[in-house]
């Protein structure tokens, strides 16, 4: 199993400062031992889906990283309840959520973590964040590059910050 390479994360808030949580979780997560930011998109606005709820602050980011996916997922997670995540309803508001989208071009399916994102080629708010700062990256279920994918999605919703 590979214990390094490169991570895409998507970053989402849509209760509080929205937009001060997803600077600071990017923040705490630079900070991170074994975990250096590459690049970080654009902070964009967009309509929840679900029940009706603000607005999602989203974006995303490149990582240079030093751990299994799994322990990736973990970090990802505990960084979510320290900025007091809580998992209530299936697309309900959120104070944070990160979900790591790509990891090399690795494709992995465990009980509890999915390499790709299973549904990141359906979702504007990840997809235009996403092919800003990694356009060529190919999602290897596809094989298409994130450029590409992008152009397939309505991106109406997605509005730069």
């Amino acid at each position: 199993m590979n214990t390094h390479g490169l991570c895409a994360i998507a970053l989402g808030s849509n209760l509080g400062n929205s937009r001060n949580t997803v600077a600071a979780a990017l923040k705490s997560l630079s900070a991170t031992p074994h975990i250096t930011l590459i690049a970080q998109s654009s902070w964009y606005q967009t309509a929840a889906v679900g029940p009706p709820q603000p607005d999602y602050i989203n974006g995303c980011a490149v990582l240079q990283v030093q751990m299994t996916p799994q322990l990736m997922l973990e970090t990802l997670l505990d960084i979510e309840a320290q900025f007091g995540r809580i998992r209530r309803e299936r697309w309900g508001p959120r104070s944070l959520d990160l979900d790591l989208l790509l990891y090399n071009n690795l494709i992995l399916e465990t009980p509890t973590l999915q390499i790709p994102h299973p549904r990141m080629r359906d979702r504007a708010f990840v997809l235009v964040p996403l092919a800003e700062i990694a356009p060529t990256w190919i999602e290897p279920v596809s094989g298409k590059a994130i450029a590409q994918l992008v152009e397939a999605v309505d991106c109406s919703g997605v509005v730069r910050i």
